[in-house]
């Protein structure tokens, strides 16, 4: 089962969020993500939050409501909610926006998503974003960019089909090298022996 998670992040592009939409996903909204689901005409499974962002009206869908002192976002309930049915893949639209914070642990639910053994990426207008694995392989177009953002040292990495590769070498945390490396053909591979971080396909 693949859940896609709506966020109330910004989606200025409606069409170009609605082509990662597959037949037989799970929609499930978080909280104002409901906003871009009607206005986009995606009926969602269930909508989970404390509702404070929500301007339309929920009755008739599925909803769980949680009050507004809690211990986690709505984003992460959603993410919960989507693993705790059974998702096999989890797939996180409108989670950026303006709020670094939100932005930045909305990024990092996908360390959530990989802990339960679970795949999963964030997408919004100009990016995606993967939680390194040890074997990834990224699609995409030739031209797009990627980077390999380190969370910690990564160490033992090599590169296929990007224009400035790497062999057996080491990405530091908090250094800028693996920034805008280029894709030769329609998909790249990376491979990380030991450490982890994003790899980031993006568009101009």
């Amino acid at each position: 089962m693949r859940a896609v998670i709506i966020g109330n992040g910004n989606i200025s592009d409606d069409a170009y969020i609605k082509k990662y939409l597959q037949s037989g996903d799970v929609i499930i909204c978080a909280d104002g993500g409901y906003n871009h689901a009607v206005r986009m005409q995606v009926k969602p499974d269930i909508v989970i939050g404390d509702m404070d962002s929500v301007c339309r009206d929920v009755r008739g869908i599925p909803n769980v409501v949680y009050p507004k002192r809690k211990d986690f976002t709505d984003g992460e309930l959603a993410v919960r909610h989507a693993l705790e049915q059974g998702a096999d893949e989890v797939l996180l639209l409108g989670f950026t926006g303006t709020r670094l914070d939100h932005t930045l642990t909305n990024i990092f639910l996908l360390k959530l998503i990989a802990d339960a053994g679970k795949t999963g990426f964030l997408a919004d207008e100009n990016n995606e974003i993967y939680l390194s694995e040890q074997e990834n392989l990224i699609r995409g177009r030739q031209g797009d960019l990627v980077s390999i953002v380190p969370l910690e040292d990564m160490h033992g990495i090599y590169t296929e089909r990007l224009e400035y590769p790497l062999k057996d070498e080491t990405l530091h945390f908090g250094q800028s090298r693996g920034v805008s490396n280029v894709m030769l053909a329609v998909d790249c591979r990376i491979t990380v022996r030991q450490g982890f971080g994003l790899i980031i396909k993006s568009r101009d």
